[in-house]
C-alpha cells in the first residue's frame, strides 16, 4: 500500500512542481497595447523552459525560450485598433489575459499636479469631478495603471498596480491630468487609449533618473542635489522603484506635469529637463518619442511679485525648444493664488492633448501650441513683439490668432512690464496691431525701452492675453539679466 501511495505522489510530483510563467503586473488584463506596431512582452518561467504566446486578435504564435535565470522577453506584432482580445501564455501550463485592447498608450509622470486624481485632493477639488465619474462608464476603452509609491535604491523589475477600465468606481481615483488627457485623444481618434502614470507628490525632477544619468549632467550644482534629503528628492530612488518596472512597456509618447519642487535649482531645471527626456527616450528605445511638458501652474509661493516660478517655467520652454519632438502645454490662466493644486484639470489635459492630435496623429484644425515669444523691434519709445504659433498676418478667419479687438488698435492687456537699460521694470501700456498679431508696448517712464517681461511672477492675475481657441500666451522676458536674489526670495 505504501508502495503505491509512493508512485502515486512520484507521478503527481512533476505536475505539482510545474511552474506557470509569470508576468509583471503591468501585463495583465484590461491593459492597452500599442497598435500598429511590435509590442515588448516579457515575464519569468523555469530556466530552460519554452514559453509559447499566442495573440488573439491575429492567431500568431511565438516561441522564446527562457535563460539561465528563468527570464525571457519577445515582441509581437499588433494591429489596427479594437478589440476585446485574449493572450495566452504557456509553459506547459497556461495563464489568459483578457479584455485586451489595441490603442494608444503614453506613459504619464511628475509630482503631485499629475498625480492629482479627478475626484481631487482633500479641500482641493477638481472642477466639476462629479459629473466626469457619473459619465466615466461611457468610455470604456480608456484604461489606466497607476504604479504604487516605490522609493528603493535598488533597481525593480516588478512593481504593484493593475490595469483598471474607466468605470464610475474607478475614475475618481485616476489621474486627472492623464485622464482627461486620455478621454481628448479617446473622443477625438476614436481609439482605446492605455495610460500608465507614475508620480509621487514634492518629488524633484532629479529622483525620476538614474544617480549615474544625473551625474553625467555637465554644468549642474550636483553639491546641492547631493544635500538635498527626504525620500522623494534623492536621485535614482523613483527611478529604479517606479520607471524601472514599466520601461518595456511599448508606448507612444510621454506627459510630464513636475517642476515646482526644483525651483530652488531653477538654473539647472532645463539641463535636467533635457537629460530626464533623454533617459526616457533611451529606456523605451526611442531618441524621438514625443515628450509633452506641462508648463507650471501661477501660485503664490512666497510672495505675488517674487519670480522662482517663471524662472523654472523660462527653463521648460527652453528645454523643449532644444529638443526635437518636445512641447509645452501652457497654464497661464489656470493658476490660484493659494492652492498649488489648480482645479481646472481638464484644461491641462486638453491642451497636452491638442499637441499630441496636432504634431504626432496630424488631425487638422486642433489648437496648435500657445503662443511663444519669438522677437522684439523697436520703434521710437514702443517696443514691437511678434510671436510663435500665431496665424499669418491678415488671416482674419484663422482661430490661431490673439482675440480680436476694435480696429483703434486699443486693447486692455495686461501684466507686461518694460524696462531701459537700468533694468528697473515699470507696468507697460499696451496696443494690438491686431492685423499682424503683434503687440505693442511703451511706458512714459520709460522713454528708450529694451526689455519687456510677461507673466514674469510667481502669480500674475492680471496676465489675460490669449487666442481665439482661449490658448494662452506663455511667460516670457526679452532680456537675459540676472535676477537679484531678493526678486526670488527665499525658497523653502
Amino acid at each position: 500500500m505504501k508502495r503505491i501511495l509512493f508512485l502515486a505522489v512520484m507521478a503527481i510530483l512533476p505536475f505539482a512542481m510545474q511552474a506557470e510563467v509569470r508576468l509583471p503586473s503591468v501585463l495583465g488584463s484590461n491593459m492597452v497595447l500599442q497598435r500598429n506596431t511590435e509590442v515588448n512582452l516579457w515575464g519569468t518561467a523555469d530556466a530552460g523552459k519554452t514559453v509559447t504566446v499566442e495573440t488573439s486578435w491575429n492567431g500568431a504564435k511565438y516561441k522564446v525560450k527562457a535563460d539561465s535565470e528563468g527570464a525571457w522577453s519577445l515582441k509581437v506584432v499588433t494591429g489596427e485598433a479594437g478589440g476585446p482580445y485574449t493572450i495566452t501564455f504557456s509553459d506547459g501550463k497556461k495563464t489568459v489575459l483578457d479584455n485586451i485592447l489595441l490603442g494608444e498608450v503614453w506613459i504619464c509622470g511628475g509630482q503631485s499636479n499629475m498625480e492629482m486624481p479627478v475626484c481631487g485632493f482633500m479641500n482641493q477639488p477638481v472642477e466639476n469631478c462629479a459629473e466626469f465619474v457619473m459619465n466615466a462608464g461611457q468610455y470604456p476603452g480608456i484604461r489606466m495603471f497607476t504604479v504604487a509609491r516605490n522609493s528603493t535604491s535598488e533597481p525593480q523589475t516588478d512593481c504593484k498596480g493593475e490595469w483598471l477600465c474607466s468605470t464610475p468606481a474607478s475614475v475618481s481615483t485616476f489621474s486627472a491630468t492623464a485622464y482627461f488627457f486620455g478621454l481628448t485623444l479617446y473622443k477625438m481618434l476614436g481609439v482605446p487609449v492605455g495610460l500608465l502614470t507614475s508620480n509621487w507628490g514634492g518629488s524633484t525632477i532629479e529622483t525620476w533618473m538614474s544617480k549615474e544619468a544625473v551625474d553625467a549632467i555637465e554644468g549642474i550644482d550636483h553639491k546641492l542635489i547631493s544635500e538635498w534629503k527626504g525620500e522623494a528628492s534623492e536621485p535614482g530612488l523613483l527611478y529604479n522603484g517606479m520607471i524601472l518596472p514599466i520601461k518595456d512597456y511599448t508606448a507612444k509618447g510621454f506627459i510630464w506635469y513636475q517642476g515646482c519642487s526644483n525651483r530652488k535649482n531653477w538654473f539647472d531645471y532645463k539641463e535636467l529637463q533635457k537629460g530626464l527626456i533623454n533617459l526616457w527616450r533611451k529606456d523605451w528605445g526611442n531618441d524621438k518619442m514625443p515628450f509633452y511638458i506641462t508648463q507650471l501652474a501661477p501660485y503664490r509661493y512666497e510672495g505675488d511679485n517674487l519670480r522662482s516660478l517663471p524662472l523654472v517655467i523660462e527653463a521648460q520652454y527652453q528645454a523643449a525648444a532644444e529638443l526635437e519632438n518636445v512641447a509645452v502645454a501652457a497654464t497661464t490662466d489656470l493658476g490660484h493664488p493659494t492652492c498649488i493644486h489648480p482645479a481646472k484639470k481638464l484644461q491641462v489635459g486638453q491642451r497636452l492633448a491638442y499637441l499630441a492630435l496636432a504634431r504626432d496623429y496630424k488631425v487638422a484644425g486642433v489648437p496648435k501650441a500657445c503662443p511663444t515669444y519669438k522677437s522684439m523691434e523697436k520703434d521710437g519709445s514702443t517696443l514691437i513683439l511678434s510671436f510663435n504659433n500665431l496665424s499669418e498676418p491678415n488671416h482674419f478667419n484663422d482661430p490661431d490668432s490673439f482675440v480680436g479687438f476694435g480696429p483703434d488698435t486699443t486693447l486692455r492687456m495686461a501684466g507686461f512690464e518694460i524696462a531701459g537699460e537700468d533694468g528697473v521694470f515699470h507696468p507697460a501700456t499696451v496696443r494690438m496691431k491686431w492685423w499682424q498679431n503683434k503687440i505693442m508696448v511703451s511706458s512714459e517712464q520709460v522713454p528708450e525701452p529694451v526689455a519687456v517681461r510677461y507673466a514674469f511672477k510667481n502669480y500674475c492675475p492680471e496676465a489675460n492675453v490669449r487666442t481665439n481657441y482661449d490658448l494662452p500666451l506663455a511667460p516670457f522676458r526679452t532680456d537675459n539679466w540676472e535676477i537679484p536674489a531678493e526678486e526670488i526670495g527665499e525658497i523653502r
